[in-house]
């Protein structure tokens, strides 16, 4: 990794990678939006307050640096780095596919806890993480790993406030799937579906 960033618009940069995890975000929206229960006669996201409104947009705010970066950055093509953080971007990026996957095919109503839901209750902040530290090792950035450290810390921050949303919309379920689930990663504990 170079002390000074390199800074180079090429076809073989790193916003081929950040391309295709940011086109995932709309259909996820889609998805989340269409399952999201109303609060009186509202939309989820119009019935929380401004402040929770501000939470949950930020929290995917540095997607938008990062994308704006890798469109300077080029990959390390034939390099060691290269192919070490191509398979590890494509974990990241499939197992974000498979997240989103998850929660389309979960019932209407009740917290989702299938597919990689069993293994953690905040797989899209794991995946995301994978995904990150791929494209930081693909690149050999520091810059870029930089934004996966501000990632991580932003999942500790946003986390809690996510699972305490969860608790109150879905109330014993959420609290038991919590119970048997890892927080980030792991193997479930006896009783999982």
């Amino acid at each position: 990794m170079a002390l000074i960033p390199a800074f180079e618009i090429g076809l073989w940069n790193a916003w081929i990678f950040m391309l295709l995890d940011v086109l995932t975000f709309p259909l996820f929206i889609r998805i989340a939006t269409g399952r999201a229960p109303e609060v009186e006669g509202k939309s989820q996201v119009a019935a929380m307050s401004r402040t929770e409104r501000i939470f949950l947009y930020s929290s995917k705010a540095i997607y938008i640096p990062a994308f704006i970066y890798s469109i300077f950055l080029p990959l390390k093509l034939g390099t060691v780095w290269f192919y070490i953080g191509l398979p590890i971007t494509l974990v990241g990026f499939i197992g974000g596919v498979i997240v989103i996957l998850n929660w389309a095919a979960s019932p209407r109503g009740e917290p989702v806890t299938n597919g990689l839901y069993r293994y953690s209750r905040h797989p899209m902040y794991v995946t995301a993480f994978v995904f990150f530290l791929g494209l930081s090792i693909a690149t050999a950035s520091w810059v870029f790993l930089l934004f996966t450290i501000l990632l991580i810390a932003a999942s500790f921050y946003f986390a809690p406030i996510e699972e305490q949303s969860c608790l109150e919309k879905y109330g014993d379920a959420y609290r038991e799937y919590m119970t048997r689930t890892p927080k980030y990663i792991g193997i479930p504990k006896s009783g999982g579906k």
